[in-house]
């Protein structure tokens, strides 16, 4: 069996909902993500056999398969391949999973996957609302579904999971907080090797290079978090707020993966393996909590603990998330998003899991450390968790 490995793995810088990035294309955002990989890593284009994107709302300018129109706008010759899936927010990181598991299989040597979501131009939610700009419920669904399991929102969930957990107000802004401190540290000291200079468009439409997240708050108003109403609950009753959930981004993220034999016959450096991918199906009304057996059985599947781990990366979809599963695993927290998560850089939906990866990937490599982490919750009650090691 061939040994899937991580050549190499970068991002776009990401923009808040109707900032830098308002008028760039998403099928125009993933192709310039996956130009700066191939650039980047020194493969030749025509040595790869496929592109697997990841993108949550397929439809509009992310309908018609984004991933084989990336494949066309990023120059990459027409040989290559293309395709596009939803496993929502895990999205990107199933993606990398699937290519690793083709060249596992034999079916290909180098495979670029990733995704891209541009929620500036393609509102959440626009695949199931019929065209739609808002989102009024899940009346798009089949009812039968409703009969079966009692659908909420995520953010309902997400309040279902601090209940649960214990998790108070406080908990949850001072983690909000806490990701915005590590973020903006990060960035000033220019950490982010995976993210690539950006263009994009200053307020008044002036062309910018976006060089770091744009929803990095550097200085936070506490008053004003500590002031803001629950999204979904009367006020002093619930716990998310815009402040302590991630942030509605734009963005997009590319990972090279190879066959291990042949990427070092062709003088290629990987920087990582996998020691476990996984994903998980779990309760649909308490659908975000998937992280944690996602998580026990990537730690069983790679034979290590958490104590094993340099380096932890918990999608901050919601604080009470991340919180939940610190919760249950106990582990040194200075290891836990240790840049900032999505809380502060934002998450575009599809775009995220690859750019977790990168961003895990170039933080062992930045601290020395070996082993990594990766868990995300996903909607309908899913998870994706992914444990690599750094060569």
């Amino acid at each position: 069996m061939s040994q899937p490995v991580i050549v190499d793995a970068v991002r776009t810088a990401f923009g808040r909902r109707q900032g830098a990035l308002r008028e760039t294309r998403p099928d125009d955002l993933l192709a310039f993500a996956v130009r700066g990989l191939v650039e980047r890593s020194g493969v030749m284009p025509e040595q790869i056999d496929d592109l697997i994107a990841g993108c949550v709302s397929q439809a509009g300018e992310q309908g018609a398969n984004i991933g084989r129109l990336a494949v066309l706008l990023s120059g990459l010759p027409t040989r290559v391949a293309g395709v596009s899936l939803n496993r929502m927010c895990g999205s990107s990181q199933q993606a990398v999973h699937f290519a690793a598991q083709a060249i596992a299989a034999g079916d290909a040597r180098y495979v670029i996957a990733g995704g891209v979501e541009s929620m500036s131009r393609v509102p959440m939610f626009l695949d199931v609302t019929l065209g739609r700009f808002e989102f009024t419920g899940f009346e798009a669904l089949n009812p039968a579904l409703r009969q079966r399991h009692a659908l909420v929102h995520q953010i309902e969930s997400a309040e279902r999971i601090a209940e649960h957990w214990g998790l108070s107000r406080a908990d949850c802004d001072a983690f909000a907080k806490e990701s915005h401190r590590r973020a903006h540290a990060a960035a000033e000291a220019g950490r982010h090797r995976e993210v690539l200079p950006t263009p994009g468009l200053d307020a008044d439409g002036r062309p910018i290079t976006l060089v770091r997240d744009e929803g990095i708050r550097a200085v936070l108003d506490e008053a004003r978090i500590a002031a803001m109403a629950p999204v979904m609950r009367p006020p002093g009753q619930g716990v998310v707020t815009a402040a302590n959930a991630s942030q509605i981004s734009d963005g997009a993220s590319a990972v090279l993966l190879a066959d291990e034999a042949t990427a070092r016959a062709d003088g290629l450096t990987p920087k990582a393996r996998f020691r476990a991918r996984v994903v998980v199906g779990s309760d649909p009304v308490m659908q975000l909590s998937g992280v944690i057996p996602a998580t026990h059985e990537a730690l069983r599947r790679a034979g290590i603990g958490v104590a094993d781990l340099d380096w932890i990366e918990v999608n901050e979809a919601f604080a009470s998330v991340a919180l939940c599963w610190a919760r249950e695993f106990r582990p040194d927290l200075a290891k836990l998003n240790p840049w900032g998560g999505a809380i502060a850089h934002g998450h575009p939906l599809g775009g995220t899991g690859g750019a977790l990866l990168a961003k895990m990937l170039h933080g062992l490599e930045a601290t020395g450390g070996t082993l990594g982490l990766q868990v995300m919750c996903i909607g309908h009650g899913m998870a994706t968790a992914t444990v690599i090691e750094r060569v």
